[in-house]
């Protein structure tokens, strides 16, 4: 057998991705949530300075994927970042990594799962919300355990209804800021930009604090990577998905965020829908609320399908290697590990339950606990790429062709980044300032876990 098929013992997942689902997994990581969702709430907090947030969140976003690519093309592997952190740092990066990717798509579904919940309520009022939920999580826990192909066929549809929105709302943006348009009785244009308080209307420091939410916003790139043990060709395949990243970051978020400064005054964006439905909702467009629930509602669905693919496969690295509860290992007739995606749905189903007694309160600082676990995920691909170098440099191993840009210089440049918006999340008063003070908490609930996984090896050294 290929040894591109066989990365690590006992790996034997089914090459059942195809290009154009690869491609479109690529796409549908880049567009979630964050976008629909978040950049609403963040316009009303800083106005249009939410545009270099994006752009400059969008440049780490862009070498973290190069890093990512040049260790992929050295080894495919469904472990993806576990693999490369235990390879290139040692085993303990690689049981801090997987858990930190874990807690980070725990946090989020909690967060998602109920949101997909408040959309459908919007149409069928009088049926609970917990139904809905539930309904919802047994219908994507049901495609994952199924089979990879039905996972990539669904993402592969999720991803064209958000990406044909974003395409409608663009051309449409375009189309509205040449020809001054009128909307809701306000004018279309660049002036938007600079006319209310200027481009900083709440300061260089307030903008800065906005990082932490769009390094968010940017999560779930990387599952492109830990799709590489699954796609056909990949040393093929997957260059093309990561250098189509940079620029669907460009356009959709950046492009997105610029659109909707110009549309409106940014007093106008508020936390409490889709700046995208204010937008058309100022234009008078019968049933866009509508429509726009749906999309949103597919950027949740699409979000909680993809947390359970790759927290399946990550969790069954950390198993093989006994970092994990051994059930999580475990494979079916159809080379999915249903062990990794039950465990999830386990901590999906509380989020159903969390949402009788929390308040909203719980769900932000769920995100941005969800971000520590995004910022280590990147951190430890970029690491693993330095390392990657340093060994093909001591001959070692042959790098591949395709490689990280500016190396090693952009590799410090976005771990400095990187580190700079875990520290400014310490100056925040919200949710952000939660998840910081977690920062202990997890390092020490991680060094404990390894230091009983390391005495159990201890015990029973693995085959």
């Amino acid at each position: 057998m290929d040894s591109s098929l066989l990365t690590e013992k006992g790996e034997s997942y089914s090459k059942a991705l195809g290009n154009r689902q690869v491609q479109m997994i690529a796409i549908g990581g880049a567009i979630g949530v964050g976008l629909f969702l978040g950049a609403g709430g963040k316009l009303h907090q800083v106005g249009p300075s939410l545009i270099f947030s994006y752009a400059i969140c969008g440049v780490a976003a862009y070498f973290v994927m190069r890093a990512l690519g040049e260790l992929v093309l050295h080894e495919p592997s469904s472990g993806s970042f576990v693999t490369y952190a235990r390879k290139f740092i040692g085993p303990w990066a690689g049981f801090v990594s997987g858990w930190m990717y874990w807690v980070n798509w725990a946090m989020t579904g909690i967060a998602e799962i109920t949101a997909v919940a408040i959309y459908v309520h919007k149409w069928l009022p009088d049926v609970p919300q917990w139904i809905t939920a539930l309904v919802a999580l047994g219908v994507l826990i049901a495609v994952n355990l199924l089979s990879v192909k039905l996972f990539g066929e669904l993402e592969f549809w999720f991803s064209v209804v958000k990406v044909l929105a974003i395409v409608v709302f663009l051309v449409t943006a375009v189309g509205l800021v040449l020809t001054s348009a009128d909307i809701g009785g306000t004018t279309a244009g660049p002036h938007n930009l600079t006319g209310h308080s200027g481009l900083f209307p709440a300061g260089i420091g307030i903008a800065l604090m906005t990082l932490q939410a769009v390094i968010f916003a940017y999560s779930a790139i990387e599952v492109v990577g830990i799709a590489a043990g699954e796609t056909k060709d990949a040393r093929k395949v997957l260059p093309k998905a990561i250098n189509g990243v940079v620029w669907r970051i460009g356009v959709f978020y950046v492009g997105s965020v610029l659109m909707l400064a110009m549309l409106l005054p940014w007093p106008f964006y508020n936390g409490d829908e889709s700046p995208f439905v204010t937008v058309f909702s100022r234009l008078g467009i019968p049933g866009i609320g509508d429509v726009m629930n749906a999309v949103v509602l597919t950027a949740a669905l699409s979000s909680v399908n993809s947390g359970l693919y790759s927290t399946g496969r990550i969790l069954r690295s950390l198993a093989e290697k006994g970092e994990a509860p051994s059930f999580v290992s475990r494979m079916s007739g159809r080379h999915v590990p249903y062990g990794g995606i039950l465990f999830t749905s386990v901590a999906y189903l509380l989020g159903v339950v969390l949402n009788y007694l929390v308040p909203k309160d719980a769900f932000d600082i769920a995100i941005a606990i969800a971000s520590l676990g995004v910022i280590t995920t990147w951190a430890t691909l970029v690491f693993c790429q330095m390392r990657l170098r340093q060994a093909a440099l001591r001959g070692e191993l042959e790098r591949p062709s395709y490689r990280m840009p500016f190396a090693p210089y952009s590799g410090w440049a976005t771990l400095g980044f990187l580190l700079l918006v875990v520290v400014l999340m310490g100056f925040s008063d919200g949710a952000e300032k939660v998840a910081f003070y977690s920062i202990p908490v997890l390092a020490v609930v991680l060094a404990v876990g390894w230091r009983f996984v390391s005495k159990r090896r201890e015990r029973t050294p693995l085959g």
